[in-house]
């Protein structure tokens, strides 16, 4: 898949960004750095503002285990062509207790959720990131698997919203051109 190798909208560099309490609150949460795409999202303050107010509750808030969560995030990037993405939630992935095997597989698009090397649960998870990802419907089969996985249907909420976040994240970043080289 053809990307473009600059980003579409430019980057804002460290000299064009206003310091104030949002910048202080994105720095917070991204432990004391602004990445590549706070420089991005800093064009628009409302968007920086809500992303970072949202995205924060995604990240650090739910009650989903950590590691089925960043599962999800992983299979949404390489579902979306999202490089950028995967590249920063599959060490998180891995520190959660996904193994480099499962991470190898993943990345290969070949139905992940039918690889031995993934558990029940996670082998739901993937499926529900697939069909949501592409197709936005999600089969009651899938959805069955999910409940019964998760046990909790905030749990499982949860799971939906962080694959519709993350589908959002990929789309911005693919859709501005913001990849590894950015």
């Amino acid at each position: 898949m053809d990307q473009p190798t600059m980003p579409r909208i430019p980057l804002l560099q460290a000299s064009e960004i206003a310091p104030g309490p949002l910048v202080d609150a994105i720095l917070a949460r991204r432990n004391g750095q602004l990445i590549a795409l706070d420089r991005l999202l800093l064009h628009s303050a409302p968007v920086a503002e809500g992303w970072n107010q949202m995205m924060g509750k995604v990240r650090q808030e739910l009650a989903l285990d950590p590691m089925l969560r960043e599962l999800a995030i992983c299979a949404v990037a390489v579902l979306n062509y999202a490089d950028y993405e995967l590249h920063h939630h599959a060490p998180v992935y891995l520190k959660h207790g996904g193994t480099p095997a499962q991470l190898e597989v993943l990345t290969g698009l070949d139905l992940p959720e039918e690889s031995p090397l993934f558990d029940d649960a996670q082998r739901a998870v993937l499926k529900m990131s697939r069909e949501s990802t592409r197709g936005v419907i999600i089969s009651d089969e899938t959805f069955a698997a999910v409940k019964l996985a998760l046990g909790s249907h905030r749990c499982v909420l949860e799971l939906l919203v962080v694959i519709a976040s993350y589908n959002m994240v990929s789309r911005v970043l693919v859709g501005a051109g913001l990849n590894m080289e950015s």
